[in-house]
């Protein structure tokens, strides 16, 4: 009876704090994995929104193109005219 107290006074006094101290240095990186994880998640969600214009920037560049041609095709036709007269 006297082994088992002494079992479970060790166990109590030595072994529960060591588990303890090891869980805290499990436990602490791991909620820091998550802190970083939120803010890598946060900061994705912003970069997606400010990406979301992009795909405009084709049209953007198929109006750019196609309001040149016009512009260089009136500047023809004025140096025809004035070539005329």
């Amino acid at each position: 009876m006297v082994v088992l107290w002494i079992a479970s006074a060790i166990g109590l006094f030595v072994v529960a704090p060591l588990v303890v101290l090891l869980a805290t240095s499990v436990i602490r990186p791991a909620l820091e994995c998550a802190r970083y994880a939120d803010d890598i998640l946060e900061h994705g969600v912003g970069i997606t929104v400010a990406l979301e214009p992009v795909p405009a920037l084709v049209t953007t560049r198929e109006r750019v193109a196609e309001v040149t041609q016009n512009a260089v095709d009136y500047v023809g036709a004025l140096r025809r005219l004035v070539a005329r007269s």
